[in-house]
């Protein structure tokens, strides 16, 4: 290695923050995102489970966006008053949604979509239920 090599100062950061394995097999990095390991999310409630795995796409607040594909909003969105609707698409997946369900237990599969029902200008009341998702799948 030539004395001119200089790694990027947050390098050896990420690195360190990358080997921060904690006890539920995922890890965290240096803002204390956590992140999962192997085939299925670890977390647990719909919060979690939305901010690591959907508002990537729909984003933070559930707005939606459209650029190199089209997210739709989840705020305010009456596709979401029957239970059974998100239930499937989380598992199954429709056009550029993949089924992330596969990913999920059935406890956190109802969770996810029980939050998404309930913020964002949803006011959806009848909780879904693992049995439901179980159905589902």
């Amino acid at each position: 290695m030539s004395s001119s090599f200089k790694r990027p100062s947050g390098f050896i950061a990420a690195m360190a923050a990358a080997m921060a394995f904690t006890a539920a097999g995922a890890f965290a990095d240096s803002a204390g995102v956590t992140f999962s390991q192997g085939d299925n999310f670890t977390e647990k409630d719909g919060a979690a489970l939305y901010a690591n795995v959907c508002a990537a796409c729909h984003l933070d607040k559930g707005q939606g966006a459209v650029g190199a594909g089209h997210y739709p909003a989840l705020a305010k969105n009456k596709n979401l008053e029957a239970g059974g609707y998100p239930v499937t698409l989380v598992l199954h997946g429709q056009n550029g949604m993949p089924p992330v369900g596969q990913m999920m237990s059935d406890d956190q599969v109802a969770a996810v979509v029980n939050y998404v029902r309930t913020h964002f200008g949803n006011d959806y009341k009848d909780a879904v239920t693992a049995q439901d998702v179980k159905d589902v799948r």
